[in-house]
């Protein structure tokens, strides 16, 4: 584990078993998290970020996928080593995730207090009176008003962002290393988004909790990821630290990610920078070939680019890119 990583994937690769074959959905993934630090994953639906954070988790669904090779150190332990009962005890503990839709992750037949608590009287072995004062304090702690009354509510009874904020209090209440977060703020509107990435940031600064932030949105990268890492159909493309990529992205992947996102601040006019759509869908895994995934919808694509994969660039000390095209252009 280098310098104090409390995250690390190395040449991750997972695959699922269809009735055309094996098809390889994450390929040769690497990377790491220190303490402290936010990693933005992103790219469309369909790039395999959710996937990695499975991954991470242990809960690809076997069958019909599997980890075929790589490792996942988390602190240093290689849970793809571990017995199924020490990962269980990793989960919720050392390593927390905020799902996507909170509605669905959610027990509706159970109050938001025992839901939290439960997860204090599994890993802090805490009785039931002092696992729901704890579970008070993680409401309160994240910004839920009347916890001692909303402990005892349903999911159902609360709006969509204090459903995201039990499942924040619910991932953080150990404590844990490591934090994923699937999309924390889709589906909440602007000012609801704006509370939850503030309360994220708050608690890290906190606690010094390590965060992966997947999501589509480049907004909310440039706003709380010290790193990025560009994903497609299971690969990486890019990766580096924020204002590098935001301001020199050398791939045209992440250049087109980067020129979708609205200037609201411009003014309209000739000035104002317009807005660019990448042609093209994400393809499906089982089509990708040998060579650069995105090759088929990238306007400076060459042969080469359709035949094989490139490796990794560096264009930075810490700032890589897999393109033949802008490799060639740098010089690399």
């Amino acid at each position: 584990m280098a310098g104090g990583d409390v995250l690390e994937v190395e040449n991750l690769r997972v695959e699922f078993k269809t009735r055309g074959g094996i098809v390889p959905v994450i390929g040769g993934l690497s990377f790491s998290l220190g303490a402290g630090e936010t990693l933005g994953i992103v790219g469309e639906s369909g790039c395999g970020k959710s996937m990695t954070a499975l991954a991470i988790l242990r809960l690809v669904p076997s069958p019909p996928g599997r980890i075929a090779e790589g490792a996942i150190r988390i602190l240093g332990d290689d849970i793809l080593t571990l017995d199924e009962e020490r990962v269980r005890a990793l989960r919720g503990n050392v390593v927390s995730m905020v799902f996507q839709e909170p509605m669905s992750s959610l027990n509706p037949v159970f109050t938001v207090g025992e839901q939290i608590a439960e997860t204090v009287r599994l890993h802090a072995g805490l009785d039931d009176r002092r696992a729901l004062t704890r579970a008070i304090e993680m409401l309160r702690a994240v910004g839920i008003p009347a916890p001692e009354r909303r402990v005892r509510e349903y999911p159902h009874q609360l709006s969509g962002g204090m459903r995201q904020r039990v499942m924040i209090a619910m991932a953080l209440v150990c404590e844990p290393a490591l934090l994923i977060c699937d999309e924390p703020t889709t589906a909440l509107d602007v000012t609801v988004q704006a509370q939850v990435l503030d309360l994220l940031r708050e608690l890290q600064q906190r606690t010094g909790t390590a965060i992966i932030l997947i999501t589509h949105d480049m907004g909310v990268v440039a706003e709380m990821a010290d790193r990025i890492l560009v994903m497609y159909a299971g690969r990486k493309l890019e990766e580096g630290r924020t204002r590098e990529i935001l301001d020199a992205a050398v791939h045209p992947y992440t250049q087109g990610l980067i020129a979708c996102v609205p200037h609201l601040e411009a003014e309209p006019g000739p000035e104002r920078p317009p807005l660019v759509e990448i042609p093209g869908m994400v393809p499906s895994l089982a089509e990708v070939g040998e060579g650069c995934p995105f090759a088929p919808r990238c306007s400076r694509a060459e042969a080469r680019c359709g035949e094989a994969m490139p490796g990794l660039s560096r264009f930075g000390s810490a700032h890589q890119a897999a393109c033949w095209v802008a490799a060639r252009e740098a010089g690399r």
